[in-house]
This record gives C-alpha cells, structure tokens and sequence, in this order.
C-alpha cells in the first residue's frame, strides 16, 4: 500500500511543516503543483479553523497582521471594504470601531470567522483627549454648555 504523501495535521511541528512547503510550492509557481498547494492550502486552513482562537486578538492588530501578511496597503483596504480612505485611517488609528458590515467582509475576504474581528477593544476619542483619567476617555461628552 502507497503511503500518503500528505496527511491531516495533528500537531504544530507538522502545521509548520505544511506552511513552509505550501510557501515553497508558491514561489516556485509551477503549473504542475497546483493540485499539492490547493491540498496543502487546504489542511493548513483546517487546521487553522480548529486551533485558531482570536479570543486575546485585538482584532484592529489582527488586521494589520493580516494585510501585511496578503501585502495588502490600507488603499487596498479601501477597494475590499468599500470605504474611503480617511474611514480605512480612522479604524487602523483606533478612532472608528468596526461595523457589522466591516466585519462579515474583513471575515469573507480573509476566510475567517467573524468573531475574529467581533471583539472589545479601546478607541481613541479625539474630543475626550484632553482627560487624564482613562475610563474616561472613550465616553462621549457634552461638549456644549446648557
């Protein structure tokens, strides 16, 4: 009986391993091994699925590290997400949190769950910026008086 040349990965030496063979296969973009990257590719995003939790990931970081992971500038981000550059600025600099919208296409362009990008994380409120107290710096105030 022929051994598999591939198999499921079952721990994180082999995930590794897979990653590092998948990134040679795609450098070398030969024709003739488009049928190992789409399987390498596809026990790596399983794998991916079942032991990635994003429960500690700010999920403005993990965009980051996703876009320079795809090469991706934040003009890019303006075509995927279809919005304009000064929103794109405002959510990778903390000022604007991400919509529901934002998130279900982060989540289909980068085939990962929503919850990745459906977490808490603090925003930078230029009006509260003058407070030293950082509870309340990410509270909206009247600015105007009665």
């Amino acid at each position: 009986m022929e051994t598999l040349k591939y198999t499921v990965i079952k721990n994180v030496e082999q995930y590794k391993e897979y990653c590092d063979i998948l990134e040679d296969l795609i450098l070398k973009d030969n024709k003739a091994t488009k049928d190992e990257i789409e399987l390498l590719t596809l026990l790596i995003e399983k794998w991916d699925k079942e032991h990635n939790t994003f429960k500690d990931s700010d999920p403005i970081e993990l965009l980051k590290a996703l876009m320079e992971e795809h090469d991706l500038k934040a003009k890019d981000l303006v075509e995927i997400l279809n919005l304009s550059k000064g929103t794109i600025s405002k959510i990778l600099n903390y000022h604007k949190g991400l919509s529901k919208d934002t998130i279900r296409k982060l989540s289909d362009y980068f085939k990962l769950s929503q919850e990745a990008f459906n977490r808490p994380y603090k925003l930078i409120n230029e009006v509260n910026r003058h407070f030293r107290n950082a509870s309340l710096m990410n509270t909206r105030k009247n600015m105007i008086e009665a």
